[in-house]
């Protein structure tokens, strides 16, 4: 037992097959023997969405027409208030034609601002151009007079399907219209379409004693709030002023907070973001709050100021002038003379009686010139023999209702037709007791403004030079009668303040002058609100014009530039209300429903997805993104971590991302500026052009400018850079709305941009060829969303030709292009006179050519030229860069040059 037990057993041998072992172990990766029918059947959708994108399929939404094989009529409103989604209703309107055309049906086209326009029927394409002629007009439309044309155009032709594109907005008249137009129609078939952008307009701007107001206007809902800006005749702006309205309120008011030397510089008022005549307010000197001096003869403004005439007048002229009285303690003589140093519009004189020659001199002289002059008439005028009156005075007064008179007190008879004060209604609560009586002579009636019931002027004035004189016959206070304390009396004051500082003013009534003055336009506004020259069709008008706008007369700035008369598209009193149409028996589209869109983009972009959802369901089914994983986990990781490191280890781009670092370089030395095209080659000549310029400036002028710096208008601060020089490529994207904007903002607070289309050597031979090259095509898609002045070749007088170098014009890399900047005006209406140098003391917003000047300008660092010149005439790269240095002393120092001054030494300079 002990042995055994000592001694292990004998191994035995058995056979291990491990290979057989492997065959059981069921394999965690398969691949399925045939494809999943869920998958075959996406993979036919991708297929056949691709099939279908390859087929440029488009969706044309339906138009809401009936979808008659009749003729259709399209009436279209364009007045001022359709201009803010114009482009929309161009558009619905295209389409609509389009949709006729393929039908072989006729068109006509219905303008509703043409009641004389006759409506005919004309092909799809011959529609589709004159609808491409048309524009919003600046004016309120009348719809109903167009009733007429379209009543007998429906009695010749029979049945017609009638689509009316309405921009919702009545401005008078409307129900007219609409009841007109349901029995013109009768029982055809009627379409509307409406929607597009709210209208908003502005009316009856104020410049109160403390601010200026304007009443902002809107037919229904939409905009709730905005900004109303103002700007001077320079297009500087001034100030803004917020707005908002009322959840149900279609009308509210902006103020402008501003000193009255402000206020009184205002030119234009516009809501910003608006794009219509009717969102833009202009004014003239009727709307600046004069400065007027008052003097009194009477010493009863100490003793009893209450019942002085400055009380009376002070009050009475309060509310639209700011008064000015003059100094306690002195004479009135001295104040007349202080407020002739100070050169004020008006001056109203209570019975102040003589005067010393020296100041009848000076009065005279003043009143010749353009002042105003008002008096009163009191004891001291009474017994005066004074010249300063319009008419020729009795001396001593005249009483009425004494115990010693058989004569009753009289009343206001009427104002003379042809004076200021005509229109104005005539009070039964005037009561005169004692006035001045004029001498009777053949032009008494002419000088006659306002008459008592007897005959007798209660109110006399005439012209003088450029002046007026004018005479109340009764006192400033309440001694002679009771018109100071009615609101006749304010009126009547009113309507002689409109006249101060205006030379064309109404009612002059000087002997012979049996009407108005007639003013011819001198620039318009179209119906998006910006200014141009007049149409053909703009008429003179009398120079006391005082109703809204229409065809004949557009709303724009009339008569001289020094004094000229707005003319708004609507009136004080106007108002607007959202046309109802709900009575009539018609269907009812948005303009939206009538674009076509086309599918491809979205057939292949969702093809493109499911194959890449096909992509994915392959992998999962194959294991592979798991074995991926498995394997590649680790580099994977890795990878991505670089890939974070590198992306926070990178510097920033260095174009104006850091937007105090760009200020400060932009505004430590005065800097030139250009437009990054993203053109390499386009913008390192530019820059290196810009770099030739500076160093040249450097050479021969005061001006050390640093080096000149790129810009994107979209992103960049535009307003530290005098001049911004944009080279325009031919072919580019147009740039943002939003650049649009900023560069819109820029030119109107100052700043000049220098457009360079660079190809006056590719313009086609003949008239007007020089707008047919591909720059200038690209250059207009640009300027087409700018607010753009009048431009003009560089007249020979112009400041740009001798701010620095006398120079007769603007080479470049080429010289046979123009150079053009905004219009000047012309001293007077003859076409051939000379025009100043500069409006103003500002510079033209915008400079264009097509010359290459950075081209010509760009130097290597050896200092060799970059491009060559042509034609290479000797000196051509030097007057290249002294036009170059004028446009950059230009933007700089303005018109200073224009002074007559300076007319020795440049004369001079010509001479030699």
């Amino acid at each position: 037992m002990v042995a055994v037990a000592g001694m292990p057993p004998r191994p035995r041998r058995i056979e291990f097959p491990p290979t057989r072992l492997l065959f059981d172990i069921a394999p965690k990766e398969e691949t399925p023997s045939r494809t999943p029918w869920w998958l075959t059947l996406l993979r036919l959708l991708a297929a056949a969405l691709v099939i279908f994108a390859a087929a440029g399929p488009i969706w044309n939404p339906s138009t809401g027409l009936a979808g008659s094989n009749a003729p259709l009529v399209i009436l279209l409103d364009d007045g001022w208030s359709a201009a803010a989604s114009w482009e929309l209703r161009i558009k619905a309107a295209d389409e609509l034609i389009a949709n006729a055309d393929s039908a072989r049906r006729g068109v006509a086209l219905v303008p509703l601002s043409e009641p004389t326009r006759d409506v005919t029927l004309m092909p799809g394409g011959t529609a589709r151009v004159a609808l491409r002629q048309l524009g919003p007009k600046p004016y309120s439309i009348e719809r109903a007079e167009t009733l007429p044309a379209i009543e007998r155009f429906l009695k010749a032709t029979g049945d017609c399907e009638i689509a009316w594109l309405s921009d919702g907005v009545d401005t008078g008249r409307g129900d007219e219209f609409l009841e007109g137009l349901t029995k013109t129609i009768g029982d055809r078939n009627l379409t509307i379409f409406e929607g597009g952008a709210p209208a908003l307009a502005l009316v009856a701007a104020e410049n109160a004693a403390a601010k200026m107001t304007v009443k902002v206007l809107r037919a229904d809902g939409g905009v709730a709030a905005g900004t109303v800006r103002a700007i001077d005749a320079k297009g500087s702006p001034i100030g803004e002023a917020g707005f908002a309205f009322g959840p149900e309120g279609r009308e509210t008011e902006a103020t402008f907070d501003l000193p009255v030397e402000l206020r009184n510089d205002i030119a234009r008022l516009e809501i910003s973001g608006e794009r219509s005549a009717g969102a833009v307010q202009l004014l003239d000197k009727r709307w600046r709050r004069r400065a007027i001096g008052v003097v009194s003869g009477s010493t009863s403004e100490t003793a009893q100021p209450l019942l002085a005439p400055t009380f009376y007048l002070t009050r009475a002229l309060a509310p639209f002038a700011d008064v000015r009285l003059g100094d306690r303690g002195i004479a009135p003589q001295q104040a007349i003379s202080q407020f002739l140093d100070q050169k004020l519009p008006m001056m109203v004189l209570a019975d102040v009686g003589t005067l010393s020659p020296e100041i009848r001199e000076r009065l005279t002289a003043w009143i010749e010139q353009g002042g105003v002059l008002v008096r009163f008439a009191g004891p001291r005028l009474a017994q005066a023999d004074d010249d300063l009156v319009p008419v020729k005075l009795r001396r001593g007064g005249r009483s009425l209702g004494g115990s010693l008179t058989w004569e009753k007190p009289q009343h206001l008879a009427s104002f003379a037709a042809d004076g200021p004060f005509a229109g104005l209604a005539t009070p039964n609560d005037v009561t005169v007791n004692r006035q001045v009586l004029a001498e009777p002579d053949a032009v008494l009636a002419t000088k006659s403004w306002a008459s008592l019931e007897d005959g007798t002027p209660l109110v006399t004035g005439e012209r003088r030079g450029k002046g007026v004189v004018s005479l109340f016959h009764v006192s400033a206070d309440m001694r002679w009668s009771d018109l100071p304390m009615s609101g006749t009396f304010v009126e009547m004051l009113r309507r002689i303040v409109d006249m101060s500082g205006y030379t064309s003013a109404p009612g002059a009534g000087a002997a012979g002058q049996t009407k108005a003055e007639t003013v011819a336009p001198q620039r318009t506004l179209d119906g998006f609100g910006a200014f141009g020259p007049p149409p053909p069709t703009a008429k003179p008008l009398p120079s006391d014009f005082r109703d809204r706008a229409n065809a004949d007369h557009p709303p724009g700035f009339y008569g001289p530039a020094d004094g000229p008369l707005a003319v708004n598209t609507l009136a004080a009193v106007d108002r607007i209300a959202p046309l109802d149409a709900s009575a009539l028996h018609a269907r009812h589209a948005s303009y939206s429903n009538a674009e076509p869109r086309d599918l491809r983009g979205i057939l292949l972009s969702s093809s493109l997805v499911l194959f890449l959802i096909d992509a994915v369901i392959v992998a999962l089914l194959g294991a592979g993104i798991a074995a991926l994983l498995r394997r590649r986990a680790a580099p994977a990781a890795l990878a991505l971590a670089l890939l974070l490191a590198a992306m926070s280890a990178a510097p920033a781009p260095a174009h104006a991302e850091d937007n105090d670092d760009f200020a400060i370089k932009a505004t430590s030395q005065t800097r030139l500026a250009y437009v990054v095209t993203g053109n390499a080659d386009v913008d390192s000549i530019v820059k290196a052009g810009l770099a030739g310029l500076t160093l040249f400036l450097a050479q021969r002028t005061a001006l050390e400018a640093g080096d000149p710096i790129g810009v994107d208008p979209a992103h960049d601060e535009l307003a530290f850079f005098p001049l911004i020089y944009w080279p325009v490529v031919p072919g580019a994207a147009k740039p943002p709305q939003d650049a649009i904007n900023r560069i819109d903002a820029y030119m109107k607070q100052g700043g000049t941009v220098l457009f360079d289309t660079r190809d006056a050597i590719e313009a086609p031979p003949g008239e007007g060829g020089a707008s047919q090259t591909p720059g200038m095509m690209a250059l207009r898609d640009i300027l087409s969303s700018l607010d753009v002045p009048e431009l003009e070749p560089v007249p020979r007088e112009h400041v740009l030709t001798k701010t620095f170098y006398l120079l007769r014009d603007f080479p470049g890399r080429f010289i046979t292009g123009q150079t053009w900047v905004e219009t000047l005006p012309r001293d007077d209406d003859d076409e051939t006179a000379s025009r100043p140098a500069r409006g103003g003391d500002g510079v033209s917003p915008i400079i264009i050519t097509s010359n290459d000047l950075a081209g010509a300008w760009a130097i290597r660092p050896d200092g060799q030229p970059m491009l060559p010149l042509t034609p290479g005439e000797p000196r051509q790269r030097e007057f290249a860069f002294r036009a170059g240095v004028n446009i950059v002393m230009y933007t700089l120092t303005g018109n200073y040059k224009a002074d007559q001054v300076h007319a020795p030494a440049l004369i001079e300079r010509l001479g030699q």
